[in-house]
Parts: structure tokens; sequence; C-alpha cells
């Protein structure tokens, strides 16, 4: 008898901490829903990319997220750069709305060396929460591309190429951590 309670007791109470979101893609998405484990909430994001003051990219994300993820991003590499808006919530189906599209901001006084695949000797003038200057290299298709530019400290969370000086990013450094949010703008054919 004790057993049987246990058991139900468990899964009543899952059911009753379970938060149902909705959700684009991934794993777990079904039908445009997912249950979010312990400790996440329901999050969306926007994340829209510029190239010379034109948008290129603009897609909303939605499932879920640890509540630190929940903040607005940008990394700006000079020829290309993309702004993250980003909320969570913690209500069943409360993240049916789209993020608004993230402000482009002004120069903060922060610079760091700037490229995509060129030569990485220019300085980038930093704007809004980019703080921080990253580089790292990266193959793609045989070729050894180098991508230096301005990051706000959420983009470099656990990323050893992530440095605060001004014009600290000029040693060459490889990470795949932000590459991975760079592989749309790759596959758009902006680095050829």
């Amino acid at each position: 008898m004790h057993l049987i309670t246990l058991i139900l007791g468990t899964v009543l109470l899952h059911q009753a901490y379970s938060l149902e979101c909705h959700c684009t893609q991934g794993s777990g998405c079904k039908n445009s829903k997912i249950e979010c484990p312990s400790g996440q909430s329901c999050s969306s994001e926007r994340h829209v990319s510029y190239s010379n003051d034109s948008k290129i990219n603009d897609v909303n994300f939605k499932g879920c997220a640890l509540p630190e993820r929940c903040v607005n991003r940008s990394l700006n590499f000079g020829l290309v750069q993309t702004l993250i808006s980003s909320s969570c919530c913690t209500t069943k189906l409360c993240n049916s709305a789209n993020d608004p599209e993230p402000v482009q901001s002004q120069p903060n006084g922060k610079s760091c060396f700037s490229c995509i695949g060129q030569s990485c000797t220019s300085s980038l003038a930093c704007t809004g929460n980019q703080e921080f200057c990253y580089s790292a290299s990266v193959t793609v298709d045989g070729q050894h591309i180098s991508v230096r530019g301005c990051v706000s400290k959420e983009m470099c969370q656990g990323q050893s190429s992530c440095c605060e000086g001004d014009l600290c990013n000029s040693a060459s450094s490889t990470s795949a951590g932000l590459l991975l949010i760079m592989a749309p703008l790759l596959s758009l054919g902006l680095l050829s």
C-alpha cells in the first residue's frame, strides 16, 4: 500500500511541477510544446543579425532555459553584428509572444580588433553591453578563418578566448562556443 502511495505521489508531484512551454525546435519539442526540466523556465529569444546596418536575419526561438540564460546578449564582428533579446516566464505556455526586436546601441567606449577571415588589424567600436573582446579560429571548407570582435559578458561564460582590455584580442586562439552561433552566418555565405 505504501509503495502505491509513493508511486502515485511521485507521478502527481511531477505533473504538478512540470512546466509546459511553447517550443520551436529541438529534442523534446512535440506539437510545438515541451515539458521543461526542473529548474528551467519557458523562454523566448529573438536573434537579429545585421550587416552594414541592413537586417540579414531575424529568427525567433522558444523553449526551455535556465534563468541565467534569460538576458539580452550581443556579438559584433564588424561585418556582422547579432543582437539577442531574451525573456523567461514560469507559468504554463507563457512564452507564446515573440520577443521584441533588440535595439542597436551606441558605442560604449570599448575597442576590440575585428575580422571574419581577413586581416585582423582593424579596430571596432563596441556598442551597448559588449564589454569583452573575443577571438577564435575556425576551419571552413579547409580554410583557416580568424574571427574577432566585441561580445557581451553573457557570451563569454566559460570562454577562454574572451578578454576585458581594449584591443586585447590580437593573439589568435581557438574556441568553439560562439562559433556555433556563427554557423547560420557562415551558411549564408557572408565569409566568401
